[in-house]
């Protein structure tokens, strides 16, 4: 898998934050449009996906600290990265996946192709007497 093209602090964010392609997607999006709160009807609109899951990738992109909660409007959302540091790593991600879509996925999918063994290697070792 070629990935010359990420940057390391990049590849490390995502390895380490961007548990799916559909939770990076959502959270450049809301980053794009940060002005306007983001509710799951909204995102699913613009995500083509249903508005139970949009509403489950924007509950995981504030539990991970990447969104805040809209005063007032429950299930309502904004862009807010929880560190100045998050800012600055999401701005280089969002420019190198504009650059390197298919690398980037690939670094996403190739994460959890990680842990889909290490859990069906864990599941051999239980299995055996």
């Amino acid at each position: 898998m070629q990935q010359n093209h990420i940057p390391e602090e990049v590849s490390q964010f995502v390895v380490s934050y961007i548990p799916t392609v559909p939770f990076l997607e959502a959270m450049l999006l809301i980053r794009t449009e940060r002005e306007q709160p983001w509710d799951g009807k909204r995102l699913a609109k613009r995500l083509y996906m249903n508005e139970r899951a949009a509403s489950e990738l924007l509950r995981q992109l504030y539990q991970a600290g990447f969104a805040s909660e809209v005063d007032g409007l429950p299930g309502a959302f904004f862009y807010a990265p929880s560190t100045p540091e998050f800012a600055l790593v999401i701005d280089t991600l969002a420019a190198t996946y504009g650059q390197h879509l298919v690398e980037v996925s690939n670094l996403i999918h190739s994460r959890n192709a990680k842990h889909a063994h290490q859990f069906a290697d864990a599941l051999k070792l239980r299995k055996e007497p």
